[in-house]
């Protein structure tokens, strides 16, 4: 007799946000990718997308595996509508890529927890915010069976703070689309006339909030303008303002470009043009632009802390995020020594092509099957 396909419920509601950031890039890719590897299965299983939203057109390739299902409401969609319907379809696994399970549904559960930023750097996030992460990431960890992290960073983090049991833990690294991070000569040049920028320049890629140390960043680049004669050089800030973002931060340094939020197509040509990505940030769970940076061509200086000495390893700079001086150090390193630049370039290049979507996606439906397959 053939096996029943198991159902897979999935909260894809932020893969459809206009301007993603990470999490949100990650809901939609995975999700993406998990079709694919779900159709080519033996068995495949049945999937749910739900979404309050209606997703554009072509978002999502047709699968006949697949059922796209929206469900609108206006407030508390997670925990009430998404909910009811849980318990009205039953599926056999719910999985939540980017955001909290629902304080009440029937069923096994997977939910990804993207990184603990809030506990380990309490003062950048508002309290508010952080109280309803705090106490969401302890609930969601508690009821799922199992859990993906996207870094061995995440899956220590949770063992710490929360007492996760190891075995519930599934660390699986997010991929890149390297496709979207070539960018043609012309495409760089159009770019910088966009967003009037110099033809040398460092770049951050992220939302400008306390944890991403802009401050830091800027400080650094002060001092580095400070032990040279390069007034044509600047900084460019690519990301739009987050939670407790300061204006104060950008001062003290001349040649400063923040652009706010960058589409994917304008991301790759900045890179492309980079002297280096400069990505010290406080915490990161993963960090998906010092990825994205090694597809495109740009040398990364990075933390040695949380995620990214873990993702990024001998492939770029590590520095400690809270001493400016390091940074500028790796900064003045980077602009100096062009084959020194060059072998960072060759080496990130390499070490990113460990990270897939088709390889997470399978780490992903071999959890699910762990999970879901019926006996």
């Amino acid at each position: 007799m053939s096996q029943s396909p198991y159902r897979i419920a999935i909260d894809a509601s932020r893969s459809t946000a206009g301007t993603p950031t990470g999490t949100e890039t990650y809901s939609l890719r995975l999700s993406q990718a998990l079709i694919a590897a779900n159709d080519s299965a033996e068995v495949p299983a049945r999937i749910s997308l739900y979404f309050r939203d209606r997703p554009p057109a072509g978002l999502y390739t047709d699968s006949v595996n697949v059922d796209i299902l929206r469900i609108p409401f206006p407030r508390l969609w997670t925990h009430l509508r998404f909910a009811a319907e849980l318990w009205r379809s039953r599926p056999d696994i719910t999985f939540v890529p980017a955001h909290t399970l629902p304080f009440a549904f029937p069923g096994r559960a997977i939910v990804t927890v993207h990184d603990l930023g809030f506990k380990r750097f309490p003062a950048a996030h508002p309290p508010a915010q952080r109280l309803y992460l705090d106490a969401s990431t302890r609930f969601s960890q508690a009821r799922a069976d199992l859990i993906f992290a996207d870094s061995q960073a995440t899956a220590a983090d949770l063992i710490r703070y929360y007492g996760t049991p190891a075995k519930k833990i599934r660390v699986i690294y997010p991929g890149v689309d390297p496709a979207k991070l070539k960018a043609a000569t012309e495409q760089i040049e159009a770019v910088r006339a966009k967003h009037q920028l110099p033809s040398r320049y460092f770049l951050f890629i992220g939302t400008l909030q306390p944890r991403k140390n802009i401050k830091g960043i800027v400080q650094a680049f002060a001092g580095w303008q400070q032990s040279r004669n390069e007034p044509e050089t600047g900084l460019v800030l690519a990301g739009g303002k987050g939670w407790l973002y300061e204006d104060a931060w950008l001062e003290g340094a001349q040649q400063v470009y923040a652009t706010g939020y960058v589409s994917e197509a304008d991301k790759a040509a900045l890179l492309a043009n980079a002297l280096a990505l400069v990505f010290p940030s406080l915490y990161e769970g993963f960090g998906f632009p010092a990825i994205e940076a090694m597809i495109a061509g740009a040398p990364v200086i990075a933390s040695n802390t949380s995620s990214l000495g873990e993702i990024v390893g001998e492939s770029g700079l590590l520095v400690d995020p809270q001493d400016v001086n390091a940074i500028a150090a790796a900064m003045s390193r980077i602009s100096d020594d062009e084959p020194l630049r060059q072998a960072l370039i060759h080496r990130g290049y390499q070490r990113a092509k460990r990270f897939t979507w088709e390889s997470a996606a399978e780490q992903a439906m071999s959890a699910f099957r762990e999970l879901g397959a019926p006996a």
